[in-house]
């Protein structure tokens, strides 16, 4: 009876290992060949960060980011799905099989590519601080003692908690949060990458990216991810983002999907990458 027993409990700890998310294996990446033969391409942007990805009055996706994910779905002559997330959920989308491909101002860090692969870099960004006008940060050591907001998952999450640790962070997953907090004040400023800063002020008019604020930390590589060890589709990307270096391509994209927003004396090159060469 005692030995019955036991191979009963022993088969069902076996089974329910067998079933545990514990024990479930990441799918493996998609070749090129996969994605052409499914027909269809998915790519993880944001949804709510204008100007480089976000859902318009249509409800389709828009954005500098987008731009680059059609040509390429294009290139691969299949259509995309567009896959909304958030800025913490970059890594785990791809881990997870629900996308092929990142595009959403994934910014290139020795820690993150010890759990994805990065392609060539399209952009670069360091951070930046917008605040109100009638309180505007210059120096982010002003807001010693103070609330920066900031959204989970991001660079200036993690340089913020390492060089400026008396700073109060309140975190969000989304960065509509973030900015309707900032709005409602609920925070002395926000930090996310300076393009994006740059761009949110011109459309919010009470706010400004003070000088000093403008570009903290490195001038980082954004780059498009893809699942670690899904050499097929990298090595595709790679060689796709330096032909399209050749015709200008990302500058063609920041004329059509930026250039309103930074206006007509803005300097694309301060933000371009052409061909993943920095």
């Amino acid at each position: 009876m005692k030995k019955n027993l036991f191979v009963k409990i022993v088969a069902l700890a076996f089974a329910f290992a067998a079933i545990s998310p514990l024990s479930a294996k990441p799918k493996t990446g998609r070749t090129v060949a996969q994605i052409k033969k499914s027909k269809t391409i998915k790519i993880a942007v944001f949804s709510d960060k204008k100007p480089f990805g976000f859902v318009d009055e249509n409800g389709e996706y828009q954005g500098y980011d987008v731009y680059l994910g059609n040509r390429l779905a294009k290139d691969l002559g299949v259509k995309v799905k567009y896959v909304p997330v958030e800025a913490a959920a970059r890594v785990e989308v791809l881990t997870t099989g629900k996308v092929d491909l990142v595009l959403a101002n994934f910014t290139v860090t020795p820690e993150r590519a010890e759990k994805v692969d990065f392609a060539l870099p399209y952009m670069k960004v360091a951070l930046g601080i917008v605040s109100p006008k009638t309180a505007l940060v210059t120096d982010p050591a002003q807001l010693n003692g103070k609330t920066l907001i900031i959204a989970k998952g991001t660079t200036a999450e993690s340089y913020f908690s390492k060089n400026y640790p008396e700073i109060k962070l309140l975190k969000f997953d989304q960065y509509s949060e973030a900015y309707n907090a900032l709005l409602d004040g609920r925070g002395d400023g926000l930090s996310t990458d300076n393009t994006e800063v740059l761009a949110w002020a011109i459309e919010n008019p009470n706010f400004a990216v003070g000088a000093g604020a403008d570009s903290i930390g490195s001038l980082d590589a954004i780059a498009p991810a893809v699942q670690k060890g899904n050499k097929d589709l990298l090595d595709w990307l790679n060689k796709e983002i330096v032909e399209l270096g050749k015709e200008n391509f990302f500058h063609a994209d920041y004329e059509a999907t930026l250039r309103e927003v930074y206006g007509k004396d803005s300097d694309a090159d301060s933000l371009v990458v052409e061909g993943g060469k920095l």
